[in-house]
């Protein structure tokens, strides 16, 4: 995530008038004065939005001084402080709730993430997630995925070609798709097929393309397929044909991921952590 991108500072600048619209009625009150104030951890986790936070208390105010006690992707005990904050305290209120909504909710995904991961561990097979994302959330919460130890998929339809059920029923199969896409978009970008029953992951092997994600198939099925798919990447003499074909598993149950560690896939794609996870709970207080 790039803090310089003025796509995310769009975004930032969208949730900063969301809350204060024409400005905090409350700041007649708190005048100028200058207040300290420190966030806290009500809950064990793994922290994430430090940056942002601050990007948006210096947004709001470009003389509050924040520092963070604990960096993106780092666990979290409870009652552990994770930031301090000094500045005028009209501006502290003015970022309090924008800012504990965004680090609570990120931080939320990255714990849920860590949690699939260590499942994963020991073992050469990554978490990935998928465009389940809320509307305008992408980044951050794909970013969130990622401080939580997971790698992250393709952040739009234009980051690399899928050939979703959809696309299949609707086009010319698989071979003539992957055919056509080789000869239309830029080579950087890589060609994936969703396949439902080992015919079509076949198929989209020996078409050429770049990675196939096994979806909602049973573990033993996906056991017996694997090295068959290794094989035919392997022993093609297509230019076409990648040798190092990445094999991805989706559909399946978050709970039983480790089940999946000796069936020699590559990924294991899943929404889980962005869609099901629950918010952490820190609190600003004032000192």
């Amino acid at each position: 995530m790039d803090l310089r991108s003025p796509k995310l500072h769009k975004i930032l600048d969208t949730w900063i008038e969301e809350d204060l619209g024409d400005g905090d009625l409350t700041r007649f009150v708190l005048n100028d004065r200058i207040a300290s104030a420190h966030w806290v951890a009500k809950e064990d986790g793994v922290f994430c939005g430090g940056d942002l936070v601050k990007l948006i208390f210096k947004k709001i105010d470009p003389r509050v001084n924040l520092q963070l006690l604990i960096e993106d992707g780092h666990k979290f005990e409870k009652n552990q402080r994770l930031l301090e904050l000094k500045g005028a305290s009209a501006s502290l209120v003015a970022g309090e709730r924008i800012t504990l909504n965004l680090a609570m909710h990120l931080s939320g995904i990255a714990s849920s993430t860590a949690v699939l991961v260590s499942q994963l561990s020991g073992s050469n097979v990554k978490l990935a997630d998928t465009r389940k994302t809320t509307p305008g959330m992408r980044i951050f919460e794909k970013y969130a995925f990622h401080c939580g130890g997971g790698i992250n998929h393709r952040l739009g339809l234009d980051d690399a070609a899928m050939l979703k059920e959809n696309h299949i029923e609707w086009s010319q199969g698989i071979s003539e798709s992957i055919k056509i896409l080789r000869t239309t978009i830029p080579w950087t970008k890589k060609i994936i097929v969703e396949a439902e029953t080992p015919t079509q992951a076949k198929e989209a092997v020996e078409a050429g393309a770049d990675g196939v994600l096994l979806d909602e198939m049973p573990i033993q099925a996906i056991s017996k397929l694997v090295p068959e798919l290794r094989q035919l990447s392997r022993n093609s003499n297509s230019k076409y044909v990648s040798q190092n074909i990445v094999i991805e598993v989706s559909g399946i149950n978050p709970n039983n991921l480790s089940d999946y560690i000796f069936t020699d896939i590559d990924l294991i794609s899943t929404s889980a952590p962005i869609t099901k996870s629950k918010w952490k709970d820190f609190s600003m207080r004032f000192d």
